[in-house]
This record gives structure tokens, sequence and C-alpha cells, in this order.
């Protein structure tokens, strides 16, 4: 399968002025991609608006002269287009999204989690303390290449340290198609660096755990202090949990942002190619290894282990590259397992549903 990479790259007409002024629905992320799934009819019937947060027991939507509470919509995520049923706002037909970013449910639960719909950057932050991680980045932009989002990594509190470059240098080595920012999350760094990919009409979110500086860059973004923000533990580098739930932000004159809670426990499902992007190197190598069914491990004629003993691929990467292949093949195992034995479930629901039925009738 032949990818278009052009996606991932910043904009080419960054700088270009806007022609015209936005209609209150472009500013919220409108664009002819939705409005081509909606008949004058339906437009005239249900109003589009846009999910910008969810609720326990309830959706909170925006539109144009839209701004309410609704009752949950089953499948729904933040970020996602609804037509909005004015009678039945629970029957509201969602839109089919331009993005989803989604992962396996944290714990024992094997569910599948939405965490947002039509996105066009994913800002992945980490910072320039012990919180830096390789793999936790490569997890991200594996999840962001998956669901065709442009990935950046954000390096913030560079501020904060004597030498930035081991881990510019770190950043820019897990994929080419990546671009990395260093910044300080406060000031105008944001406004000036992040500004490419925060042009009015475009939604982009930040990824991170806690503390890295997602709420803080959202603030930098709207020029205000609407998002409350907690220190960082001097201990371990680690965040407290400020944002508690995904949550979209129009910045005036911007971009649409999604502010999400830190997420450390990220277990990938469905993003074999993803993973593949983002290891392309390894991928490409293992294409000319002697045995289609190559483990890299101890085989002849082994195309990985060779570029690892030239010292032109780390065997960390290797490593780290096998762990998450084998993590989302047993993610989507288990999600399948788990399909099947609510499929099973609800045909025995069915069938005791049926069988009271027939014993009324009977009666």
């Amino acid at each position: 399968m032949t990818k278009d990479y052009s996606v991932f790259l910043p904009p080419r007409n960054a700088g270009a002025p806007i022609q015209r002024q936005l209609t209150v629905l472009e500013t919220l992320g409108w664009q002819p991609f939705f409005s081509q799934q909606v008949s004058a009819d339906e437009l005239s019937r249900t109003p589009p608006v846009r999910i910008v947060e969810i609720h326990r027991s309830a959706l909170h939507v925006v539109g144009d002269n839209v701004d309410r509470t609704i009752v949950p919509i089953e499948g729904a995520a933040v970020g996602d287009w609804i037509m909005l049923n004015p009678e039945r706002p629970g029957a509201s037909r969602i839109l089919a999204r331009k993005s989803l970013i989604k992962r396996r449910a944290p714990g024992t639960d094997r569910r599948l989690q939405l965490i947002a719909a039509n996105i066009e950057t994913i800002f992945v932050v980490s910072s320039c303390n012990q919180d830096f991680n390789i793999a936790r980045l490569e997890r991200y932009i594996a999840i962001a290449f998956e669901a065709d989002i442009a990935p950046v990594i954000v390096l913030t509190k560079s501020d904060l340290v004597d030498e930035t470059d081991n881990y510019l240098a770190k950043a820019q080595a897990i994929s080419d198609l990546v671009p990395v920012v260093a910044l300080d999350a406060r000031g105008d760094e944001p406004k000036t660096k992040l500004g490419p990919w925060c042009k009015p009409g475009q939604t982009v979110a930040f990824l991170g755990s806690s503390g890295v500086g997602k709420s803080t860059l959202t603030n930098a973004l709207a020029g205000s202090d609407a998002i409350a923000t907690q220190p960082i533990r001097e201990d371990d580098a680690k965040g407290r949990h400020t944002t508690t739930r995904r949550q979209l932000h129009l910045i005036p004159g911007g971009c649409v942002v999604l502010d999400t809670p830190g997420m450390r426990e990220l277990q990938l499902t469905d993003a074999a190619l993803g993973i593949d992007t983002v290891f392309a190197d390894l991928h490409a190598l293992a294409s000319h290894c002697r045995f289609k069914d190559c483990q890299h491990v101890s085989e002849p004629g082994c195309a990985v282990l060779e570029a690892i003993e030239l010292g032109n691929i780390e065997e960390a990467r290797l490593t780290r590259w096998r762990k998450l292949k084998a993590e989302e093949a047993f993610n989507n195992a288990s999600l399948a397992e788990r399909r099947s034995k609510d499929k099973e479930f609800g045909k025995m629901v069915r069938r005791i549903k049926k069988a009271k039925f027939d014993q009324g009738d009977a009666s």
C-alpha cells in the first residue's frame, strides 16, 4: 500500500493570508469533506454541530448559533461532527470522520477507547527532563501515522536545561517525517513556532504525559490563563492531572485545540501501518532478509541484524519495534475475542427475549 506522506509535512502556504472571513462553522473546523456528506434538505432540518466536550451523562455541542448540552450518542467522540436532531438529539447522525485517535482501554478492559476525531495535527509533547521517553514518543507517533494525522514532536522546558541538542537529536532520530520543535511553553514561542500548523479552521491536539505543558501551550496559543495548570513533582519530574477530560478550545483568530489529560498507558491496536511507518528503516531492511518470516533474532541472512552489527541501527530500536508489533498483535486478538463474546452475548439476550415473548403468547 502506497501512503501519501505529504499530509505529515508543514502546510506549504502557512504564511499566506486568508482571502475571506471564515464562517462560524469553518472556524470550528467544518470542511468540504463534511459538507459533501449532507444534503440540502438534511442541512435545513438538522444543523451541523461539533462535539467539544463529553461529560458522563451529556455532550457539549457548538455550532452556528448553537451552544448546548445534549444526551449522549453511542460511539461519539470529542471532535465529531453531528447533524443535530432538535426533537431527538440522541438520534443525531455522526458524520464520517477524517481521522480518529483511539487506543485499547487501560486496565483489564479490552474495549476500544475513542480519544478524539477530526484532528489535522498532533503535537506530541515531552519535556526536556526525566519525562523524556523515546518509546512513549514512538507510540504517540504510530497512532498519528495510523490515523493519517500529521505528528509534530514538541519539546518543552528547553529553557530549563543548558543543552537541548541531545534531546533534539534523539527526537529527530525517530522519523524523518516528523518535525521537532523545542520551545519554552510560556511566552510567545508557542505562537511563533507552532503557528504553521495552527491556522484558522485547523484542529490540533496536544498529547503527552501529565506535567509536560499541554495546558500551558494551549493557554499560550490563546493568550490567556483560562486553563488551570500545576507544577510537576521535583523528585521525578512527573506531573499532576490538572486536565481531567478531553475538551476542544477555540483559539480567538486561530485554530481549534484539543487539550487532553495525561496518558502514560497507551496500548496500541489496529496500528500496524503506523508502527511500520515509524520504523520505516527497519521495515525496509526486513524486506531484504533471506527468509520472509524472519524474526530478526539469529536467522542467517537477516538484513536487520547485519545493520545492527555494522552500527547502522541501534539494537534498542529493534527491541522497541518488536515490542510494539507484538503488543499490537495481542491487542488486536484480544479485541477480536471481546467482539466475538459480545456478539454471542447479544445473541443469547435475543434468544431469551424471544423465548419470553413466545411463552407470553402461549399463555
